[in-house]
């Protein structure tokens, strides 16, 4: 009895034919949101990435060289509390076509990331993440999907208080 029960499944993936109970609507059709692009455009700055990871005395380093731009993508309320100093605010949910050419107009400007899991002990700056939801992935999928390719991302985890990094709170508003 049970061979016939996997001979049914595996027919009916073969031809795709649906099985009773399944749900067989079709993906509703919206021009303005491209799962498959999306996908295609991760694998390829996943890609990318490979050589872009900074360790910090590069990020260091690279920071401090002349038209570097660092751009911090968390909220600007975590933003606002602590971040590296001199970074640019562009909170992740605000990165769109205007946003991003008024903010980094030249799209070959080298640009530096970090997010909240590059950091430990500063739990309320840097809330950790889902190590898959990690703001720098889908900052550095977002950059390089508009254009952006010459990107680098923080690498290491780093406890806050020992880091060589500088930082500093905004003033309150």
């Amino acid at each position: 009895m049970m061979r016939i029960h996997v001979s049914v499944l595996v027919l009916a993936v073969l031809l795709r034919v649906p099985l009773a109970g399944a749900d067989t609507r079709s993906p509703l059709a919206n021009p303005a949101i491209d799962m498959e692009g999306f996908l295609r455009v991760s694998r390829e700055a996943a890609q990318h990435r490979t050589t872009r990871q900074l360790t910090e005395e590069e990020f260091l380093r690279m920071s401090r060289e002349p038209g570097v731009i660092v751009l911090d993508a968390r909220s600007r309320e975590k933003y606002d509390e602590l971040h590296v100093k001199g970074a640019l605010n562009l909170s992740f949910p605000d990165i769109a076509v205007e946003s991003l050419a008024r903010t980094i107009p030249d799209k070959a400007a080298r640009i530096l990331i970090y997010c909240n899991n590059n950091f430990t002990n500063a739990e309320r700056p840097f809330p950790t993440k889902a190590p898959s939801a990690s703001l720098n992935l889908s900052t550095y999928i977002a950059l390089y999907n508009y254009g952006y390719r010459n990107v680098y991302e923080l690498g290491p985890l780093i406890d806050a208080a020992k880091s060589r990094l500088p930082f500093e709170s905004s003033p309150a508003r």
